[in-house]
């Protein structure tokens, strides 16, 4: 019932599509999402969750995760991110992997929803430690399209994975154009 309802809403009064799949044999990746430019982003990856079935998380402070909130943020897919014991976020949220069968992390390296010219590594740096997939999801407000991209392991070159993992998001336009990440091969696109 709320997969019919997802669908009509999404596909019907919205006017938007998925583009691809994720397989559902892939129970950890992590989920680089792109361009990131507004609130609306939240949503559509409600949306899409609900459309494909597939159990899809994110990662969060652990303040968050206390009365009233803890509930809602968990029934989300949210994760708390545990930073005790002096580890680092890639090493705190690999170790969530570790603790879960099923772990599809959504992330977003803009790490903002401003206009950046560079990202920040973790998502990747992250996939490697827990050798699981990176999935490039876009949300292309120009096409209406939600694209889910192939899934790609990385190899330990940062930038030349960049080239694979950016041209699922060529010509992507986010909510806020103009805030919209633009991948240039001439310069490093990482922080």
């Amino acid at each position: 019932m709320k997969k019919s309802l997802y669908r009509f809403l999404f596909y019907r009064l919205m006017g938007w599509k998925i583009v691809g799949t994720i397989d559902p044999k892939i129970k950890q990746c992590v989920m680089v999402i792109l361009p990131h430019t507004s609130w609306h982003d939240f949503y559509l990856g409600i949306f899409t969750r609900g459309i494909t079935g597939l159990d899809m998380h994110f990662v969060a402070k652990t303040e968050l995760f206390r009365f009233p909130f803890a509930g809602y943020f968990r029934w989300m897919g949210g994760a708390a991110l545990d930073r005790s014991g002096g580890l680092n976020k890639v090493d705190a949220i690999a170790a969530i992997f570790k603790e879960r069968k099923v772990f599809r992390m959504a992330i977003s390296p803009e790490g903002t929803r401003k206009k950046v010219t560079q990202l920040k590594t973790g998502f990747y740096y992250i996939a490697l430690k827990a050798q699981v997939p990176i999935i490039p999801v876009a949300f292309d407000f120009e096409h209406k399209e939600v694209k889910l991209g192939a899934p790609f392991y990385p190899t330990g070159s940062l930038e030349e994975d960049a080239v694979f993992i950016f041209s699922h998001f060529k010509g992507v336009k986010g909510k806020v154009p103009e805030y919209s990440f633009e991948y240039d091969p001439k310069n490093s696109p990482f922080i």
